[in-house]
């Protein structure tokens, strides 16, 4: 059995294992050593996020029982996508799929903050008061389920190796937690490493309630894209420890840390957000 066989057939044991295997890993270094001091009960916190978590997965399984590997081979099977018209190498196609597949992340994440409506199912993920490794997944079902929309049409349109999506998807998993991580890098790593992907003092920034700040930092995998496309910041104005983490005047926990908050969040307030081309939609006093 090659190493493509295995990979597509354990495809859900693979990536169980490397979830589970990464955020215990992530879990401990926040023990270990914390890059911020917590404000809200970590139980809290926990119990609810991977309580959106767990429900997160309950969802898609009932709605997409095939998933995005399910997609990849159907396109695979009948010549769907541009990399099935053209002959590459297997392997160039595996690099060239998933870097495309992380592009279209990078340009999904910024469409959620600059459409308003978009804007308010996204904030369920930036009005966590906390930053580790629980953030990563904390995002509303229903913005899960347009991800996934978005992931089925990307597949066939690419037309990628069913390896290939495995592969990023397992890698898309890990560096979440990973970069969403409430863990201390030596700084000379962290400057290394953000050439390449996103760490978690890179993405940090991205969770600060200043707008501009929130308006950075939007790669998961690869930092070259906010390299490229402008929208890099380096540090946070007032340090990482100093930092303000969430969203303009959700500061509630019981609106912003339990369960039935984040499910009601998009269906409060007036629609306001964070704009591409503008610092914001509208002022962020209503919400």
């Amino acid at each position: 059995m090659s190493f493509s066989e295995f990979i597509t057939q354990h495809e859900i044991s693979v990536r169980l294992s490397f979830f589970f295997g990464v955020f215990g890993l992530m879990a401990l270094w926040e023990i270990v050593a914390p890059r911020r001091s917590l404000k809200i009960s970590r139980a809290v916190r926990w119990t609810n996020n991977l309580g959106l978590v767990f429900l997160n997965s309950f969802v898609l399984r009932l709605i997409f029982p095939a998933a995005a590997v399910g997609v990849a081979v159907f396109a695979v099977e009948n010549n769907w996508g541009l990399l099935n018209y053209f002959e590459v190498p297997f392997p160039l196609a595996v690099v060239l799929s998933v870097v495309a597949m992380d592009f279209v992340v990078y340009l999904q994440h910024l469409l959620v903050h600059a459409a308003p409506t978009l804007w308010r199912l996204h904030r369920v993920h930036h009005a966590d008061l906390d930053y580790d490794v629980t953030t990563g997944a904390r995002f509303h079902p229903i913005e899960i389920v347009l991800s996934m929309l978005i992931k089925f049409a990307t597949i066939v349109v690419l037309g990628p190796p069913v390896v290939a999506v495995v592969i990023f998807e397992v890698i898309l998993n890990a560096l979440a937690m990973f970069n969403h991580g409430n863990a201390r890098l030596p700084l000379v790593l962290d400057r290394v490493l953000r050439f390449i992907i996103v760490t978690p003092d890179m993405h940090r920034v991205h969770h600060s309630v200043e707008d501009n700040e929130a308006n950075s930092n939007f790669g998961f995998n690869l930092s070259i894209w906010d390299r490229i496309f402008g929208t890099y910041i380096d540090q946070p104005r007032d340090g990482h420890e100093g930092m303000t983490i969430g969203i303009h005047h959700y500061h509630d926990p019981k609106q912003v840390a339990w369960l039935p908050g984040m499910l009601a969040l998009p269906f409060v307030g007036k629609i306001t957000g964070y704009a591409i081309n503008r610092r914001e939609w509208s002022k962020p006093d209503d919400q």
